[in-house]
C-alpha cells in the first residue's frame, strides 16, 4: 500500500505561483513513477505532468513551459511548481503514483485562479 498526502493549493491570482507537495508513504520501494493530474469543473480528469524513478517527465502541451515537476527521494516527495497560472487552470490536482501492479491516489488539492 502508499499512501499519499497533497499539499499547497489554494486561491491565486492569474500570472501568478503555487507549488503543490505531495508526500508518499508505505510502500514507496514499489514506486516506478508519480504524477500530477488534475479534474476541472465539468471535465474528466487529465494528465498534467510525470516523473520517472529515473527523472523523466512528461507534460500535457497545455502545461509544458509553465509547469515544472520534480521529486525528492530522500523526502519521498514530488513537487509541481506551476507558473503562470490561468483561470484554466483552475481545478483539483491530484498526486498519483503507480506502480507494477497499481496506481494510487492522493485526496486532491483545490487549485483556483480567478479570472
Amino acid at each position: 500500500q502508499v499512501q499519499l498526502v497533497e499539499s499547497g493549493g489554494g486561491l491565486v491570482q492569474a500570472g501568478g505561483s503555487l507549488r503543490l507537495s505531495c508526500a508518499a508513504s508505505g510502500s514507496i520501494f514499489n514506486i516506478n513513477a508519480m504524477g500530477w493530474y488534475r479534474r476541472a469543473p465539468g471535465k474528466q480528469r487529465e494528465l498534467v505532468a510525470t516523473i520517472t524513478s529515473g527523472r523523466r517527465t512528461n507534460y500535457s502541451d497545455s502545461v509544458k513551459g509553465r509547469f515544472t515537476i520534480s521529486r525528492d527521494n530522500a523526502k519521498n516527495t514530488v513537487y509541481l511548481q506551476m507558473n503562470s497560472l490561468k483561470p484554466e487552470n483552475t481545478a483539483v490536482y491530484y498526486c498519483n503514483a503507480a506502480t507494477i501492479v497499481h496506481t494510487y491516489w492522493g485526496q486532491g488539492t483545490q487549485v483556483t485562479v480567478p479570472s
